[in-house]
């Protein structure tokens, strides 16, 4: 299906052949019926996962922030290829309308269909890894639900490196209650450490040095988030890892995820930090590792150079799958109870 929103769009005349594009125009309708807002649901993978209703306009305002920041403009093509009861899938709608783009619409999978070239997508990582022999076919894609990895982003550079596409690759920083997201963070062609705030977003830290954002355009309220972040000045932050995931293990105090990045661009497997209950230390630093138990893979990472002998992991565990939201990212919580069962 394809919907060219720089022209009248019937959405009475619009036949759907699948389920996903039922969801589609049922999004559609509601957008475009007399009610001031529409239904969002959270993915559920930093807590209860949860409904709310959101404004148009402020979908619409985040939208143009977006669009105005690529430098989006009527008539472009974008690719819709995210589920739509979630918030990223919903405003790349909101993005077609408010710009009037010619959106491509395809069913979510693990591997987009990608065959022509096109203006701006949104995709999870595990969609970009699955599709780095089409990327250079996107001249914007912004990349969100999970971290983009180490791991992935110099196969995004070695992909591209003799490509000569004009294309611009970010990472996202954003969530359900700020609409997707309020910041980009370039990473192809240049690859930028800090990410950058869309005008009309404030930013700020407390005293645990985790963000607080205040967006009114996007929400009426400061929003107050777990994420530990070092600012570089009043446009710019870089993300260190979240407050729920640090592990406090004999009084010292790891950042999971940053452990996880320096793996990572050794490990070529899905991995996470975590702290496992020890009367001892209060938490003991465990590395869990997606996939068959390798002791190869083990031995190599115990002789990676960690930056301090406490951030070494106490034990190595492999579990055949990680649990997952729908959006990809992975359940820390869940892996935490199972270790315990």
């Amino acid at each position: 299906m394809i919907l060219d929103f720089s022209k009248n769009i019937n959405i009475k005349s619009l036949f759907p052949e699948n389920e996903f594009e039922e969801k589609v125009i049922s999004f559609l309708e509601d957008w475009f019926s007399d009610s001031e807002t529409v239904s969002v649901q959270t993915s559920g993978s930093t807590g209860i996962p949860k409904v709310f209703e959101i404004e148009k306009k402020r979908m619409l305002n985040s939208a143009k922030m977006t669009c105005d920041f690529l430098g989006l403009k009527e008539g472009d093509t974008a690719l819709l290829c995210l589920p739509v009861q979630y918030i990223s899938g919903k405003m790349m709608l909101v993005r077609a309308i408010e710009r009037k783009l010619k959106l491509i619409i395809t069913t979510p999978t693990s591997t987009p269909e990608i065959s022509e070239n096109i203006a701006f997508c949104a995709m999870t990582p595990l969609q970009v890894q699955n599709s780095l022999d089409k990327i250079h076919f996107i001249k914007n894609l912004i990349i969100g639900g999970a971290a983009v990895s180490e791991k992935l982003k110099n196969e995004i550079s070695t992909t591209l490196q003799f490509s000569n596409s004009p294309i611009r690759i970010f990472e996202t920083y954003g969530m359900s209650e700020t609409l997707s997201h309020i910041a980009l963070k370039q990473i192809s062609p240049i690859q930028e450490d800090y990410f950058t705030i869309f005008n009309d977003v404030e930013i700020s830290v407390d005293e645990r040095n985790c963000l607080k954002i205040f967006a009114p355009k996007l929400n009426p309220e400061i929003l107050q988030t777990n994420d530990i972040v070092e600012l570089l000045n009043e446009k710019q932050f870089k993300f260190l890892g979240r407050f729920d995931n640090v592990i406090n293990s004999g009084g010292v105090k790891i950042f999971a995820e940053e452990l996880e990045s320096l793996v990572k661009k050794h490990i070529d497997r899905d991995l996470v930090f975590l702290g496992k209950t020890d009367e001892t230390l209060g938490e003991k630093l465990v590395l869990v590792v997606e996939g068959e138990k390798d002791e190869n893979l083990k031995s190599e990472i115990l002789n990676l150079k960690f930056e301090n002998k406490f951030h070494i992991p106490k034990e190595i565990l492999f579990l055949e799958k990680f649990p997952r939201a729908e959006n990809g990212k992975v359940l820390r919580k869940d892996i935490l109870k199972i270790l315990a069962d």
